[in-house]
C-alpha cells in the first residue's frame, strides 16, 4: 500500500538506489521536511558501497509538482534555501543519477530533475519552471544549471513564461534524454541502470566531475586511476572475452 504521509522512501537492489518522492495528496509536492531530509538521505546512499547508481522518481503517476508551500512558515526565502540545499546535494552525488519522470515535473520538481545527470520520461509528462508565476527570483545556481542543460534561449523561455512544455519539446531542447511510451519507462530505467551499475565507477565519477565543469581535479583522477584496479580489470576482461568485475568505490 502506498504511504499517505509525505515522505521520501528508498530501496537498494542490484547496485541501484531508488528514491521515491511520496506525497499523493499534493501530486508529490515536496514539504519542508522532505526538502530537509533529502541531503541526509543522499549522503547515506553515497557512502553505501552497495549503491552504484541512483534513481529519483515520484510515486504513482506524478514525478513532483514542486514545493508544498503550505508546510512552510516563511514560503519565500525558506523554501528557496531548502530547495537549493537539496538540489546541490543531488547535483553533487558522486555516482550516476537518473530522474524517472511521469506526469507533472514542475517547479521544485524540475529543479530536482535538472540536478540529476540524466532524465528519462514517459510520454505525456509535463515540465515547467514556474517562479515567474509567483514573483520569485530563481536561484542563480539553478538558473545556470538549467541554461547549461537546455541552452540560454530555452531556459529563458521556461523562466520568463512559466509555461508547461510536453515531452516532445523537452526532448528537443535537451531537458530530457529519452521518452518512452506509457508502461515502458520502468523497464527501460531498469535496463539502463543495470548497464550503468556494471560499468566502471572510476570512469563515471571522473567523467561526471569533468562534464560538470570541474577544472581542478585532473591530478586527483590521474592518481585514482593509477591506484585503481579497474583499468587492468577492464583490459583483462576484454582480452578474455568476459564481463569485467569493476571494484572501484568513490
Amino acid at each position: 500500500m502506498e504511504p499517505k504521509d509525505p515522505q521520501l522512501t528508498h530501496t537498494v537492489a542490484d547496485g541501484v538506489a531508488t528514491v521515491v518522492i511520496t506525497h499523493p495528496a499534493k501530486r508529490n509536492a515536496m514539504t519542508a521536511g522532505m526538502w530537509r531530509a533529502l541531503p541526509e538521505l543522499l549522503g547515506e546512499l553515497a557512502a553505501d558501497p552497495a549503491v552504484r547508481v541512483l534513481v529519483l522518481t515520484g510515486s504513482g503517476d506524478t514525478f513532483c509538482a514542486g514545493a508544498d508551500i503550505s508546510t512552510l512558515r516563511e514560503p519565500g526565502d525558506e523554501q528557496q534555501s531548502l530547495a537549493v540545499r537539496a538540489e546541490e546535494a543531488l547535483a553533487g552525488f558522486p555516482k550516476p543519477t537518473l530522474a524517472a519522470i511521469r506526469g507533472y515535473c514542475v517547479g521544485g520538481g524540475s529543479q530536482l530533475a535538472a540536478a540529476c545527470d540524466l532524465r528519462f520520461a514517459e510520454e505525456g509528462a509535463r515540465f515547467g519552471v514556474t517562479p515567474a508565476k509567483l514573483g520569485i527570483v530563481y536561484p542563480s545556481a539553478s538558473t545556470r544549471r538549467l541554461a547549461a542543460l537546455v541552452g540560454p534561449a530555452a531556459a529563458k523561455y521556461l523562466l520568463f513564461s512559466g509555461e508547461l512544455i510536453d515531452t516532445e519539446r523537452a526532448l528537443r531542447t535537451g531537458l530530457v534524454d529519452e521518452v518512452h511510451a506509457a508502461g515502458e519507462l520502468d523497464k527501460r530505467v531498469a535496463e539502463f541502470t543495470r548497464i550503468l551499475a556494471s560499468r566502471s565507477l572510476l570512469t563515471q565519477a571522473a567523467a561526471k566531475e569533468f562534464a560538470d565543469g570541474r577544472t581542478d581535479r585532473d591530478a586527483h583522477w590521474t592518481a585514482e586511476a593509477r591506484g585503481s584496479g579497474d583499468t587492468a580489470e577492464g583490459v583483462a576482461a576484454f582480452l578474455e572475452r568476459r564481463l569485467p568485475r569493476f571494484t572501484y568505490e568513490v
